[in-house]
């Protein structure tokens, strides 16, 4: 395989590239679901744009948590958990609508990442 795939949409580890996979699969489900009530077939660029996301949404998670981890630290709060989750799926949902636009600043970070050289 070519070194730039490799290094970047290989950089994730496997369990947590398919763990973020199947969590990013509940939204086209849900479209999917939604739509097959309406009375126009689903057409194929927004087939397209919800395969796209779906395979970029794991990236686009990296990006956030990254960010929320430089943010946050080591901090924990203590909070309602009925509030985390509404939260927690918000930041999803952001995540995976967005992922097409997300996903490529985590793709250029995977790459550099896996690309310097280690001088120790």
């Amino acid at each position: 395989m070519h070194p730039i795939i490799l290094k970047t949409l290989g950089g994730l580890s496997r369990q947590y590239y398919l763990r973020q996979f199947f969590f990013g699969l509940l939204f086209p489900v849900m479209i999917i679901f939604i739509q097959r009530y309406g009375t126009h077939p689903i057409p194929i660029s927004m087939i397209l744009l919800l395969m796209i996301n779906s395979l970029l949404y794991p990236y686009s998670r990296f990006v956030y948590e990254s960010i929320v981890n430089f943010i946050m630290g080591d901090n924990v709060f203590i909070v309602n958990a009925a509030l985390m989750l509404f939260i927690k799926l918000m930041t999803m949902a952001i995540c995976w609508c967005a992922a097409i636009f997300i996903a490529p600043v985590g793709l250029a970070y995977l790459y550099y990442h896996h690309s310097k050289v280690n001088y120790d």
